[in-house]
């Protein structure tokens, strides 16, 4: 007989949203995420207060920045008492939380590399501390002293207004997935409707009136961002998430630790670029293959069956521009070629779901295994599949962008040297494509009379040589933004010795944007000046790739009335002016984010 009531699986967790009025949060630690935090627990009106050794000076920039407004209050570890031995740190918070009243939730986050990192062991006695007080504890990174963790969450603005509004989501898949955790969190909000957010907005005003309490709504639920034990999103020296840090290359004298950390770098990889639809798919023996993360295939291997019953006519390999990412922008002939030509498909990782959605069900799609240490491996892999598919007279369909910093010219020569040539059929290339969605012309009449496309990563990761500045040209940085600082380290430095840059060095208020994931529903752009957008890319959470860099005066040439006398004969003396009133005048944070597409391409 069927159970009149389902039977509770385990694995799950209490999802719960916290009231913090009136609460203090207490944060251990100053960084970046100590300042994420920060801003979370101060949404959910919560009184904050960050504990941190070094003093003031120590700190991240944007607590440093709160604190001075008094939104936050910093206490000096340094200067509590017991503090001069380094091993009493259990005794010194257990007296500073006797005389603190109303702490609510702690929040240990100097467990990450710092200039103060917290030991295991250090961890561990200070989660007992905060049990002896019955304050529920997250320790970042250590997942057995955690009482709770953070859900990835989005907050809804008002579509007319920009106001934030009450309406929140959270996403956890409880440790199992936590970067694909984050990518669900956008997914979901791009197909949520612009107008959600104003709708619970009226939704609670009615309510309000209902139980007369003439108010304007429900407080906000807040649910912060997804943290999980998230080794393989966290930076060993806690900075900004990105997937594409280098991994050095793999070698046989590889040790166990290393091993593992590689594959919980594939598996960040795989949840961040592959499509929802392949990781539903997966077997046991796709998941074995990504793990194993073999670096080439062996000579003399057999390749598994294609289970196609063609014809044996001579095949063809088709190198096809795949575009910046909208299906709308794939050209006729790579979507002919995609449709009713292809036999097997190779992917770049970078192709969206949307594109890959429109290949007929019965054609095989292999994705390329481009994670970082594995690349070189990976290419191989995919061009001796090609070779092999179209000796057993198979249309082989390769999707990508072939020809900016693609790898057309390397595979047109590999596959003519076995026996195919290949036809390339050009694409939409996001170099030009990107910065036309973000709303930045690379040229502009009085702005920019040129542009310059340059890759921001070397062959096997090395650093490239940069074109110097020049005022009336655009620099357009593919694949950089993993390496920021070092681009823009590379772009400002005035050092005569510096050997990263060849020309004039660029000054420090010169425009830049970052393009993430152009022409897709959760697109987000990052505008600020080259000193500042570090710290920018910094306060925005993880990074979404695939990103570039725009550079140069035309990322502001068309922001709002326009501004187009850059290129004037005095042009250059309104440049403080120029970019005050761009980015908002002295009271602005100096930076400005804007997600989604323009309003229209939904119908496209």
């Amino acid at each position: 007989m069927q159970d009149a009531y389902p039977t509770p699986k385990g694995g799950a967790a209490l999802v719960l949203s916290f009231k913090l009025a009136h609460k203090v949060t207490l944060i251990l630690g100053s960084g970046p995420l100590a300042a994420s935090r920060a801003f979370a627990a101060l949404e959910a009106e919560s009184s904050v207060i960050v504990l941190a050794k070094g003093g003031i000076e120590a700190a991240c920039d944007e607590l440093q920045w709160r604190v001075r407004r008094q939104q936050v209050q910093f206490v000096d570890w340094d200067h509590l008492p017991g503090t001069s031995d380094p091993n009493s740190d259990s005794e010194t918070l257990d007296a500073f939380l006797a005389s603190t009243s109303s702490v609510a939730l702690a929040i240990i986050t100097d467990t990450l590399s710092t200039g103060h990192r917290r030991s295991h062991e250090s961890a561990e006695q200070l989660y007992n501390v905060f049990a002896a007080h019955h304050i529920p504890v997250n320790t970042t990174d250590i997942p057995e002293f955690c009482d709770f963790s953070f859900t990835s969450t989005h907050r809804f603005e008002h579509h007319e207004t920009g106001e934030k509004t009450a309406l929140q989501i959270g996403v956890t898949t409880n440790g199992q997935g936590c970067r694909l955790a984050a990518r669900l969190r956008r997914e979901i909000v791009a197909k949520l409707p612009r107008e959600v957010g104003a709708a619970v907005a009226k939704v609670g005003h009615m309510r309000a009136m209902a139980v007369g309490s003439g108010g304007g709504g429900v407080k906000s639920d807040k649910i912060q961002d997804s943290e999980d034990e998230a080794a393989e999103e966290l930076f060993e020296d806690g900075g900004v998430l990105t997937p594409n840090r280098p991994v050095p290359s793999r070698s046989n004298s590889e040790n166990a630790i290393e091993s593992r950390k590689r594959q919980i770098k594939w598996v960040a990889q795989v949840s961040e670029y592959w499509p929802i639809s392949k990781l539903a798919s997966m077997s046991v023996e796709d998941m074995k293959e990504v793990l194993a993360g073999e670096d080439t295939v062996q000579e003399g291997a057999t390749q598994p069956s294609l289970h196609f019953d063609a014809l044996y006519k001579p095949g063809r390999i088709l190198l096809v521009g795949s575009g910046p990412g909208h299906p709308s922008l794939l050209t006729i002939a790579t979507h002919t070629a995609l449709t009713q030509l292809a036999d097997l498909v190779l992917s770049d990782k970078l192709v969206p779901d949307a594109v890959l959605k429109l290949i007929p069900k019965h054609v095989q799609v292999r994705i390329a295994r481009k994670f970082p240490g594995n690349a070189e491996g990976a290419q191989t892999e995919m061009m001796e599949a090609a070779v092999e598919a179209a000796k057993r007279g198979l249309t082989v369909v390769r999707q990508g962008d072939p020809v900016v910093y693609g790898r057309a010219g390397e595979e047109v020569l590999y596959f003519r040297s076995h026996g195919f040539e290949p036809l390339v059929i050009p694409g939409v290339s996001s170099a030009l494509a990107a910065p036309t969605f973000a709303g930045i012309p690379v040229t502009q009449r009085g702005v920019a009379e040129s542009f310059i496309v340059c890759t921001g990563v070397g062959r096997k990761g090395k650093e490239v040589q940069l074109p110097g500045y020049e005022r009336g040209r655009t620099l357009v940085i593919l694949m950089g933004v993993a390496r920021l600082a070092q681009v823009i380290s590379a772009l400002i430095d005035t050092s005569e010795e510096q050997k990263r840059r060849d020309g004039h060095a660029y000054p420090a208020h010169t425009p830049i944007a970052i393009i993430e994931r152009a022409s897709m529903p959760d697109q987000r752009v990052i505008s600020s000046i080259l000193k500042d957008i570090v710290r920018a890319l910094e306060s925005s959470g993880e990074q979404r790739p695939p990103g570039m860099m725009i550079i140069g005066w035309s990322v502001l040439a068309l922001h709002r009335s326009g501004d187009v006398g850059v290129l004037d004969e005095d042009g250059e003396k309104e440049d403080e002016t120029r970019v005050k009133r761009w980015l908002g005048g002295d009271d602005a944070p100096g930076w400005r984010i804007r997600e989604g597409l323009e309003t229209g391409w939904e119908d496209i």
